[in-house]
């Protein structure tokens, strides 16, 4: 079944409000079965909302609208929709008796205005919203379906739950979709796909779907089954194949972080890790600590982002500042060595680099950063140049460096990467 969303109000187009509406509907709808088609935001304009619901019906079988049902005078979604299905209003009672005890357990008047919202089309089923005052709406016509909901979420949300959900079982053979995702650190969408070709010809060859799903210095594959749950061990067998194939990169199953993670595998090993840190400032400390209990292997970090607070927190050598600069290869391990000795861990991680977007040269551009991770028997250090946005490079240096640690526990060969 196909279905689209159609989003309505002002404050959604100029960003006033974000449209987490679209996003729970689309995840929550395509698990059940129905193929999203589009997703479409306008204003509160009649005459625009008419004209969408007619190009939606062109597409799709059933359009969930939300917004435009409160009680002031620019809600105007409920008067478009009698108009668009020929109807009018009335009086709902069960509407109005719930709308009286809404009012009257809160100790609030009942104004006109909240009265009217009990008037509701003839022609629609009417959707009880428990937690609000705006009823929801399913109208039918021509074999299409139109379903309209408050655009407060946590309304919405429940009209869909208690209301909407059991009358789709009811009434439709949805196949429920199934869906896996993997997670990638260190490897570009485009340099992945071209690695993973061969892969990706049998997943398409097995009739299952592929998406790629990047973001700043990660990526995730998500497989789906169009068959439900049935095919669940043949997807995760074919992920174990592209986990056997680059390790380097696969770092988790679902939506784990990478913090997250590293939390598991220090768990796991009794191992306790600290940070020092220089261009993340602070960065790759804060990831880690966002992780509930991190407190049980996260012992601290050292903040060194002056050259002297490099000398007199990480005992770096000042020689070595002044002969190759404090981003480089001999600075950086010289940090996370250090670092390993002032906080007692097992693995420190030291970042260096030039986040910008200024201070960059010839030999050392915005964006150069080196990564070092010290444990007692071993030492690695890598360089990386993210590119020119500051935000960016510190994002992709926390990730950078987190993954390289879970490859140095997990002792997965690094120099591929």
């Amino acid at each position: 079944m196909r279905a689209e969303l159609l989003s309505i109000g002002d404050e959604l187009l100029i960003g006033q409000t974000i449209n987490t509406n679209a996003s729970w509907l689309g995840k929550e709808l395509s698990s059940r079965g129905m193929r999203i088609v589009q997703v479409t935001t306008i204003s509160d304009d009649s005459d625009i909302i008419k004209t969408s619901i007619d190009q939606a019906f062109e597409r799709c079988d059933i359009l969930f609208v939300t917004g435009g049902l409160g009680p002031t005078k620019d809600d105007i979604t409920k008067h478009t929709l009698c108009d668009y299905f020929n109807t009018t209003l009335e009086i709902h009672l069960p509407t109005l008796q719930r709308i009286e005890v809404f009012f009257s357990k809160r100790n609030r008047p009942m104004l006109d205005v909240n009265i009217r919202q009990a008037e509701l089309p003839k022609s629609c089923e009417i959707l009880e919203n428990v937690n609000g005052t705006a009823a929801g709406m399913w109208f039918e016509r021509n074999g299409k379906i139109l379903i309209s909901m408050p655009g407060v979420p946590y309304e919405m949300k429940g009209i869909m739950s208690e209301q909407v959900f059991p009358r789709l079982r009811e009434r439709f053979d949805l196949k429920s979709l199934y869906h896996h995702t993997i997670l990638l650190q260190g490897i570009g969408e485009s340099f992945l796909a071209e690695r993973i070709s061969d892969w990706e010809n049998k997943v398409r060859d097995l009739g299952l779907g592929l998406a790629y799903l990047p973001s700043p210095g990660m990526v995730k594959l998500r497989l789906t089954s169009y068959e439900g749950v049935q095919r669940e061990a043949e997807i995760f067998s074919l992920f174990k194949e592209l986990e056997d194939r680059m390790p380097e990169y696969v770092f988790a199953h679902g939506e784990i972080t990478l913090a997250e993670k590293i939390g598991e595998l220090c768990r796991a090993n009794g191992l306790h890790i600290g940070t020092v840190e220089s261009c993340t400032g602070g960065a790759l400390a804060a990831s880690l600590v966002s992780v509930p209990g991190s407190s049980d292997y996260f012992l601290g970090s050292l903040l060194t982002y002056s050259n002297d607070l490099k000398v007199k927190l990480a005992d770096v050598s000042t020689n070595s500042i002044e002969s190759v600069g404090a981003v480089s290869e001999e600075v950086a391990s010289e940090m996370s060595k250090g670092g390993l000795n002032k906080l007692g861990v097992d693995y420190c991680i030291s970042t260096t680099g030039v986040a910008g977007p200024n201070g960059g040269t010839d030999l050392k551009p915005v964006g150069s950063v080196w990564i070092s991770i010290s444990s007692r028997t071993q030492t690695i250090s890598k360089f990386y140049n993210f590119g020119d946005n500051r935000e960016r490079n510190i994002q992709m240096t926390v990730l950078t460096a987190l993954n390289l640690l879970r490859c140095m526990i997990l002792k997965i060969n690094i120099e591929k990467k």
